[in-house]
This record gives C-alpha cells, sequence and structure tokens, in this order.
C-alpha cells in the first residue's frame, strides 16, 4: 500500500505535473495542446504524462496519430482520486495556472493540425509579449 501512495505521491511532486493536471481539470487535451502550453519539448511532457498515467492519475485513449489524455474516472490506483480531489480546489488563483488557461483558451482556438505542426509559433506574437511582460515584472 504505501509503495501505491508513493508512486501518486511522487508524480504529483512536480511542477509541470501539478500544470498538467490543472490543465486537464478542463477536459481531455491532445499531448500537442499540452506541449504547447507548457512550452516544453514533447519528450519532456510524454514522460511526465506517462508518471501521470503510471500513477492512476490519468486515462488515455488515442484517435490515428493524436493521444489524447484526460483526468483519471475510475479508480486505478486507490489514492489517485482522493489527490485528484484535493488538488481540484487549490491553486485556483497561482499566476502559472492561471497564465496556462489563458494560454490553453489560445490554443484551443487552433486547428488541432496547426498546432501539431507549428507547435507554440501557431499562437502568433500574443503569447510572446505576454511572456515578456510577466517575465520583466512590467504590467501592461
Amino acid at each position: 500500500m504505501l509503495e501505491t501512495f508513493e508512486t501518486v505521491a511522487k508524480a504529483v511532486a512536480d511542477p509541470s505535473r501539478v500544470r498538467i493536471l490543472k490543465l486537464l481539470e478542463g477536459g481531455e487535451l491532445c499531448v500537442c495542446q499540452i506541449t504547447t502550453v507548457l512550452d516544453l519539448a514533447t519528450a519532456t511532457v510524454s514522460k511526465h504524462l506517462a508518471a501521470l498515467k503510471t500513477a492512476g492519475l490519468l486515462q488515455q485513449r488515442r484517435d490515428g496519430k493524436w493521444a489524447y489524455y484526460r483526468l483519471a474516472e475510475r479508480e486505478l490506483n486507490a489514492y489517485a482520486l482522493p489527490f485528484l480531489g484535493l488538488l481540484g480546489g487549490l491553486l485556483r488563483d497561482d499566476p502559472t495556472v492561471t497564465e496556462d488557461r489563458r494560454v490553453l483558451a489560445m490554443v484551443n482556438a487552433v486547428p488541432l493540425q496547426v498546432l501539431c505542426d507549428q507547435g507554440r509559433a501557431a499562437l502568433g506574437p500574443n503569447v510572446q509579449a505576454a511572456e515578456t511582460t510577466l517575465c520583466c515584472g512590467r504590467s501592461s
């Protein structure tokens, strides 16, 4: 039992994985959508998704060349759903989570094929301008 708990606890101990879980609270996403929001390499995001799936926090489905992930809806690990329940009520006002949601809204407006081909470049200059403002501490 302790090993099962530890698997989930380690999976949610990484900030990028928490960001993924918060993104998926809004529903199922394709790997390229997650990759674009987080602005991480596909291989890195895939490793995070694999760890979350192994912990029983995510479920996956494939549709052609795309892989889609969603929060677990059934108990694959006795501790996964309680962790998801706890996380659901947390970080609502976190600046990183808020920015991820803003970028996700832009990502959702881009056709999936375009997004998968172009990545973050498909979002245009609006994303870079906002990130520069956040990074440099200036507000617009």
